[in-house]
């Protein structure tokens, strides 16, 4: 992983977000592996056949072929390589067939057009070879052909695009074929369900693959925002020396959604929003924020102190925690009438370590609210003596002064919310926000979006941004107390932001969004 600032020459040369080949796990450079560098001098991944498992599927249509096409139209995938398209046998498709596939997916969500010698040179990379565990005989005849149409020796990337029940049987095959020699995987989240399921799952991929070639997918880690914590915190001596207990109140991990569950009553009643966010995504953010400087951006460093975050997590308390499902949730089809399914979480989360020792990390997250958000707020501590009046227009209790929020959204900004003197003959004080806006800051063209880095960083080898096996099963672990006493739900508003007792959940402190009160 290469270091999370970059000039605005290379966002617009060649529009890689921030991934390099440095941070790689170290078993996975080779000497008679010569770095590739694309003309812009970032570096391109070495000759690859790409196996997309569950490739006629939503998530390849809407995410994994439009962000490949994106990344060879920006010059970032390898000098050779194809890409083989593999689903069930009754839902196999022609080569012609993937190809018309992946130019309607491309047209509907890709963020380039599929036209042009670009898409001319991609198409031609694409082929599809059916996958079926008691006969994987097309997939090979397709990644073999694949593979002598490149020449050498390429490595294979293989992304699981498909539901956790059929990871066993597609490790299984990538093992017994012979597949996975000189092989990574991408493996779609949920990891597990709880702690035993978890381990099941990393014991059934290792079986086949060794850690090292492991790659769980968290498309938020992908994005600017997640280098931007790194770069703005410890590239910049006047936030490092304060990011601790004795500056810091609290810290808000703030992602709210706009969206229902769309149609996607069987996932989720399954999972719910804890599984499906606070464990993937929000914990994940949270050990960006609190982790200890690394003695490197490497990428065994940077998930070394992931993971040190994640062992300090005390169990969490169910009293600290709020369950919200929305108002008609149970009418969606497919839902059980009487579901206990949580569609929204609240919770405080607190870190036994000399950094953070007392100060609650409060994390929200849940469909059908006010706002679509992605909010990190840092929360700083009052001045000991309040000798200045506050203006007539802020409520008791009202104030959110003194705060740092990093916004995720695409590309990102980071703003400061800090007290002024309102104009007039009396020293009263009134709140003020400076904001950084990147969009405003830097060519963001050709900046990737978090599938397209991601994938770009697997093929490269660098698993800076994915989640290892310890971090995972811990996280799940700290989880037990809530997943086995859980609190009932409560009803919410759609459109709102979650249930009345989230205000009594962070007291004395209060929620930074919405933005205006």
């Amino acid at each position: 992983m290469s270091g999370p600032a970059h000039t605005q020459e290379e966002h617009q040369a060649a529009g890689q977000a921030a991934g390099g080949k440095e941070g790689g796990s170290a078993n996975e450079t080779t000497a008679d592996q010569p770095e590739n560098r694309s003309a812009s001098g970032l570096q391109v991944p070495e000759d690859h056949v790409i196996v997309l498992f569950g490739a006629t599927g939503d998530l390849a249509k809407r995410k994994l072929l439009p962000g490949l096409f994106h990344l060879a139209k920006a010059g970032l995938m390898p000098t050779r390589y194809r890409i083989v398209g593999t689903a069930p046998s009754q839902a196999a498709l022609s080569d012609d067939e993937f190809r018309k596939h992946a130019r309607e997916a491309v047209a509907e969500f890709g963020s380039s057009k599929p036209e042009g010698e670009d898409w001319h040179r991609f198409e031609d990379t694409l082929s599809f070879g059916a996958e079926d565990p008691d006969d994987p005989t097309p997939l090979l005849a397709a990644v073999r052909n694949a593979e002598q149409a490149i020449g050498g020796s390429p490595r294979r990337l293989f992304h699981l695009a498909v539901p956790p029940k059929a990871f066993p049987s597609v490790i299984e095959v990538l093992g017994k074929t012979g597949l996975a020699e000189n092989g990574r995987v991408i493996v779609e989240k949920p990891f597990g369900t709880d702690l035993a399921s978890a381990q099941a799952l990393n014991a059934t991929i290792h079986s086949v693959f060794d850690e090292s070639r492991v790659f769980r997918i968290d498309h938020f880690l992908g994005k600017e925002s997640v280098d931007n914590i790194l770069a703005l915190r410890f590239a910049n001596g006047f936030l490092e020396p304060v990011w601790n207990r004795d500056h810091i109140s609290h810290v808000q991990i703030d992602v709210p959604e706009k969206l229902s569950i769309e149609g996607r009553a069987q996932f989720f009643e399954g999972t719910g929003t804890f599984r499906d966010m606070i464990v993937t995504h929000l914990f994940q953010l949270l050990g960006f924020v609190a982790m200890e400087p690394p003695t490197s951006l490497t990428a065994k460093a940077l998930r070394d102190e992931k993971t040190k975050v994640f062992e300090t997590m005390r169990p969490l308390d169910p009293e600290h925690v709020v369950r919200g499902q929305y108002e008609g949730y149970r009418d969606e089809p497919g839902v059980d009438p009487q579901s206990d399914t949580e569609t929204f979480v609240a919770l405080r989360v607190e870190l036994d370590n000399w950094r953070w020792a007392g100060v609650p990390f409060y994390l929200r997250s849940g469909k059908s609210l006010a706002e679509g958000r992605h909010v990190v707020t840092l929360g700083f501590r009052e001045p000991a003596l309040r000798m200045f009046p506050i203006g007539a227009r802020h409520f008791a209790g009202e104030r959110r002064n003194n705060e740092l929020l990093i916004d995720f959204a695409d590309p990102g900004r980071v703003g400061i919310r800090f007290l002024v003197k309102e104009p007039g003959p009396a020293m009263r004080l009134d709140e003020a926000e400076m904001v950084f806006d990147y969009a405003d800051s830097f060519n963001s063209m050709y900046a990737l979006e978090g599938y397209e880095r991601l994938i770009l960083d697997a093929m490269l080898g660098d698993q800076s941004l994915f989640t290892r096996a310890d971090g995972i099963e811990r996280l799940w672990a700290a989880s037990a107390p809530l997943l086995e006493h859980p609190r009932p739900v409560e009803t919410y508003s759609p459109g709102s932001w979650g249930p009345e007792s989230i205000d009594r959940l962070i007291e004395p402190y209060h929620w930074s969004l919405p933005d205006h009160r």
